[in-house]
């Protein structure tokens, strides 16, 4: 396969400013490379890791397959009583929800159960006690503002959150807190939101914080009147979180666990009798959600999942070598003596991943010439006009409705700006595209406005060629 010669014109200029860029574009019906810049400089890839952990997890599972979390006993019920421990099983699916939970609970009600003598037990398998990986989940483990860096699980609710309604109440009283699929959160809720009238400004905060392994939620400010919204603030502990809220949904259904809730990491007892189960969202509508919404939780649930399958890790870290061994075995680009792209992480949250776009290319080929998966991989990209960030909803109509991707962005510890996708050419071919700027040593902060800009600047160019 023979190069052309380059062109990304301005993605070259940010790279002549000092940015570190890497760019290729490969029609799919010949295999040619028809623009490149720098294409096997491997970049900080940011969200564009997800296109190999999508990928894979086509490879590993087929497009309709679910995980399944149950609801156990080693004993059976009698006259309604469970006398033993209520086991909840994970299978690590990381669709699953406060509804998922009101499933197991009514499914349980409705096989006869009313009380249970035990504990409430939780067992995260199919793997086990995780390093928590990154600065940003390391961190959330004693305190967490935002959803994003809840501690992984193979049984996390609601990827791993606390979901909180504050709803307000009169003017200058206190909102209300309540959780979003139970009416009484099962952790304890410190300070008050208050409420004020119409046309004052929205100020209320909320953070989970943690001591002895023990959430709380500590709250505070103001809220409009009818302007009440739900937020998500990351568990410590996932698993724990997850059976305390099953917990408080038996108790408003009316089956009363005498025990506490506790988390083992052990294989379930032989015998065990089926309460009630619970299927998540097929694979095909994980990956749409990873894709379209970014979402980390699921990209890295997905990763470990994809691991367990052949030995349980103890990191992240060592889990995501399936990714990069999977992209250095699809068949473009690089030189072998290259290797596997380091990749740490399913989602791309971990910022010392490194991809080319040579290696997403690979992965972009791989799919395409993939019939059975490539629908489902391909339904998980956004064209453009229908992107939800504003800064992808700008450019000419060839642009807007001729282009399917997937972005990547990070602010620290450096600037990254990312794409990656397919482009329809006006005859009918499709080309393969994937263009990273990340902050170099001499223009360590790319603006957002300037990196995108130029990419869709020289895809806009291709667009008009082809």
């Amino acid at each position: 396969m023979a190069p052309a010669h380059a062109e990304w014109r301005a993605l070259a200029r940010l790279q002549h400013q000092g940015a570190l860029v890497s760019a290729v574009a490969v029609d799919l019906r010949t295999g040619h490379v028809i623009e490149q810049l720098d294409p096997s400089l491997r970049l900080t890839p940011a969200s564009l890791t997800k296109l190999a952990t999508a990928a894979e997890a086509l490879r590993e599972w087929p497009p309709n397959a679910q995980f399944q979390t149950r609801l156990l006993s080693a004993q059976p019920i009698r006259g309604g009583v469970l006398r033993g421990n209520l086991i909840l099983a994970g299978a690590g699916d990381p669709s699953l929800d406060d509804r998922s939970l009101w499933e197991l609970a009514a499914e349980a009600r409705g096989a006869g159960l009313h009380e249970v003598t035990g504990a409430l037990q939780v067992d995260p398998l199919p793997f086990g006690t995780l390093a928590c990986g990154n600065a940003d989940r390391c961190a959330a483990l004693l305190r967490s503002d935002n959803a994003y860096n809840a501690p992984l699980s193979a049984i996390g609710v609601d990827f791993g959150t606390w979901c909180v309604r504050v709803i307000p109440t009169a003017p200058w009283r206190n909102a209300r807190i309540d959780g979003c699929g139970v009416t009484h959160l099962p952790i304890p809720v410190v300070g008050q939101i208050r409420t004020v009238p119409r046309g004052y400004r929205q100020t209320f905060w909320v953070e989970r914080r943690t001591q002895n392994g023990n959430d709380t939620l500590a709250v505070g400010g103001n809220v409009p009147v009818d302007d009440g919204q739900r937020v998500y603030r990351a568990m410590s502990d996932p698993a724990r979180g997850t059976g305390l809220l099953l917990k408080e949904a038996l108790r408003e259904i009316g089956v009363r666990v005498a025990g506490p809730v506790v988390v083992r990491f052990e294989q379930l007892p032989a015998g065990t009798h089926l309460l009630a189960r619970v299927d998540g969202l097929l694979v095909r509508e994980q990956l749409w959600r990873m894709l379209q919404y970014s979402n980390n939780y699921i990209a890295d649930v997905l990763t470990l999942d994809m691991s367990a399958a052949a030995r349980p890790h103890e990191t992240l870290a060592s889990a995501s070598r399936l990714l990069s061994d999977f992209v250095a075995r699809t068949e473009y680009g690089d030189p072998p003596d290259l290797g596997p792209p380091p990749l740490y992480s399913g989602s791309g949250l971990t910022t010392d991943n490194r991809l080319s776009a040579n290696d997403l290319v690979r992965v972009l080929m791989y799919e395409y010439h993939d019939t059975r998966r490539f629908p489902a991989f391909y339904a998980g990209l956004v064209a453009p006009g229908d992107a939800p960030f504003l800064f992808l909803r700008q450019g000419d109509p060839a642009w807007l409705n001729r282009v399917v991707l997937k972005t990547g962005t990070l602010n620290q510890p450096r600037s990254v700006c990312g794409i990656a996708g397919y482009l329809r050419q006006r005859d009918g071919g499709w080309i393969a595209f994937a263009a990273i700027v990340n902050g170099g040593p001499r223009f360590r902060h790319v603006p957002l406005y300037e990196a995108i800009g130029a990419e869709r600047s020289d895809i806009e160019a291709l667009l008009r060629k082809y």
